[in-house]
């Protein structure tokens, strides 16, 4: 495992690190004890570093975290996200004690007495014009309830407004084969200002694991299903903003990527790190196979120059016409 710096601040990360949301809810069936297993075979393999959010089950993903990594708090990073338990339109929900009582309940669920990375989870522009939350969250750094402080974000506009306007210390985005825009100008701004980027949906909801045809369906409780369109939230959050059946007509044109590196999944995966500007991926998984399957990517091949501009020719021209949604 190689460990990379998160932006200016002094923690170093495994540059393939994981997401819980999938474990929490919104992707069908889960296992709490396969979950489990799957994070201490995680931790085993040398990831120190795990991103959740307090709706992820309602909780259930920061508690499920509290109890893989008890009496590992020292070296095992968490981050976390707060807003979206509330109306994410409404200043009062960034107010000090909306604030505070969310972190001070992720704190219980984590079982921590600092959180790691506290992060916005996407709220509306707006909020981050007002700019009160952030010195919200320069009081509980000053407190020590958090390390440092992040945002999620859904659009290459917000990202960069963060990184002018704030202290923040890192970035989650959306980056993958199928939707490349951060490269322009995000990814070279946050390396140039120190701050990290930490990178969710690498697969693209599983697009770019090659395993999906125009027929496959999901379960009703999965958000590739009951968000497909942006019905609940942001339609970049569900197969990166490519209506299903044109995402596998894409994915299915890169199968050749897999070619000297295993699958599709793993190449993917490798070109999301291939980028120096990125800290970390953090893919979901449910199960031991998924987390070993993903950390499999770290020893295949690196993309060269040629094949990184050919996926990038082919974003440009047959990609980035049909992703809906803002970013």
């Amino acid at each position: 495992m190689q460990y990379r710096q998160l932006g200016s601040t002094d923690l170093r990360v495994s540059e393939l690190s994981f997401g819980t949301w999938a474990i929490g809810g919104s992707w069908g069936k889960v296992d709490d004890q396969e979950s489990l297993r799957a994070l201490a075979y995680a931790i085993e393999q040398g990831v120190n570093f795990f991103d959740t959010a307090d709706v992820y089950g309602n909780g259930h993903s920061e508690e499920l975290l509290a109890k893989a990594t008890k009496g590992k708090e020292d070296r095992i990073y968490i981050a976390t996200k707060f807003c979206r338990a509330g109306d994410i339109h409404d200043p009062n929900n960034y107010s000090e004690a909306s604030v505070r009582a969310y972190c001070e309940a992720s704190l219980k669920r984590l079982g921590r007495e600092t959180i790691d990375l506290y992060q916005i989870h996407c709220p509306p522009f707006s909020i981050l014009k007002q700019g009160a939350v952030f010195e919200v969250l320069e009081k509980l750094k000053q407190e020590g309830k958090i390390r440092y402080y992040g945002v999620s974000v859904e659009t290459i506009e917000e990202g960069l407004y963060v990184i002018e306007h704030s202290q923040a210390s890192a970035l989650q985005v959306i980056f993958n084969i199928l939707r490349q825009k951060p490269l322009e100008r995000l990814l070279p701004e946050a390396k140039r200002r120190g701050v990290g980027i930490l990178v969710r949906l690498p697969l693209a909801s599983g697009l770019l694991t090659g395993k999906f045809t125009k027929q496959t369906t999901f379960a009703e409780d999965d958000h590739r299903h009951f968000n497909r369109n942006g019905e609940q939230f942001n339609v970049g959050e569900t197969f990166g903003g490519l209506e299903f059946e044109k995402g596998v007509e894409l994915a299915d044109k890169l199968r050749w990527i897999a070619d000297g590196r295993g699958s599709m999944a793993k190449a993917a995966l490798r070109w999301v790190i291939d980028h120096e500007e990125v800290t970390c991926a953090i893919p979901g998984f449910k199960t031991v196979k998924q987390v070993e399957e993903n950390l499999a990517a770290l020893a295949v091949p690196s993309f060269s120059e040629e094949e990184m501009a050919r996926l990038r020719q082919f974003y440009e021209t047959e990609v980035h016409p049909h992703i809906r949604g803002a970013y």
